[in-house]
């Protein structure tokens, strides 16, 4: 019998590698996604071309009623789930001194009490027949680890997510095992331009990009991993470990502008 993932924001990006990085290793993906259900469902028509099982489900993440919609739809179809990873995230910019307040509530409905009430469902769903403990996936960042000050509402909300790995792991064993997955900068963001991109992707101790593959890759270990729990891995080439007073993004910025 296939394990059965679901992956939130699965239709691009980072979130398209993990779908295809579970169905290449035999799991049948769910592939979420709220405004974006054509291009989820080229990537679920490109899995199944290739021997894989996948589907689509669409779900306003910021609501709690279209969440449990989604698992509920999920559930019917199979059963419960083996693993969730929590991909899907809003990231806009923020200050601590700036923000708006509806903002900072949508940005927390679906960085932290989306993933945590996916979860619960999850957990609600599961078979007490299932052999080996499923587990859940939190997307995180190295933010949470390399604190600065911008993007403020997102980084709030990716700091308490990674401080609930550990209160997850505790509270759902053995039935479940939770573990946090922290990338660095792998894809254009916001405002930024190709060439800011180029320069500040490299800016961690092994001085390249970073490979999103990797990143997915690291997604699937940890779920085919039963020995991992309660624990965030770092993804990032160490960028995690190189201190930065702003953003990357904008540290790059401000330099390149002293230098101008």
């Amino acid at each position: 019998m296939l394990k059965r993932v679901l992956v939130t924001g699965g239709a691009h990006r980072l979130g398209a590698l993990i779908c295809q990085q579970f169905a290449q290793a035999g799991w049948q993906v769910w592939c979420h996604a709220q405004r974006s259900v054509p291009a989820a469902q080229a990537l679920c028509d490109q899995i199944i071309a290739q021997g894989g099982q996948a589907r689509t489900v669409q779900a306003d993440l910021a609501l709690a009623e279209e969440r449990e919609r989604m698992m509920a739809e999920i559930a019917a179809h199979g059963g419960p789930l083996e693993c969730l990873v929590n991909n899907a995230s809003s990231f806009e910019p923020d200050e601590a001194n700036d923000f708006d307040v509806r903002a900072l509530r949508l940005q927390l409905e679906v960085n932290l009490v989306a993933p945590l009430h996916l979860s619960r469902l999850m957990v609600q769903n599961l078979s007490a027949h299932m052999p080996q403990a499923a587990s859940i996936i939190h997307l995180l960042d190295q933010k949470v680890f390399n604190l600065n000050p911008d993007y403020f509402s997102y980084t709030v909300s990716k700091l308490a997510l990674e401080r609930s790995v550990a209160l997850q792991a505790q509270a759902l064993a053995p039935r479940v095992r939770v573990c946090g997955v922290a990338p660095g900068l792998m894809f254009l963001s916001g405002p930024q331009t190709q060439a800011n991109f180029d320069q500040a992707s490299r800016v961690n101790l092994l001085q390249r990009a970073i490979d999103p593959v990797q990143v997915a890759a690291t997604c699937l270990f940890i779920a085919q991993n039963p020995a991992l729990n309660g624990v965030t891995l770092p993804v990032d080439n160490g960028q995690h470990l190189v201190p930065l007073s702003r953003d990357v993004m904008f540290a790059v910025q401000d330099l390149k502008d002293t230098h101008a």
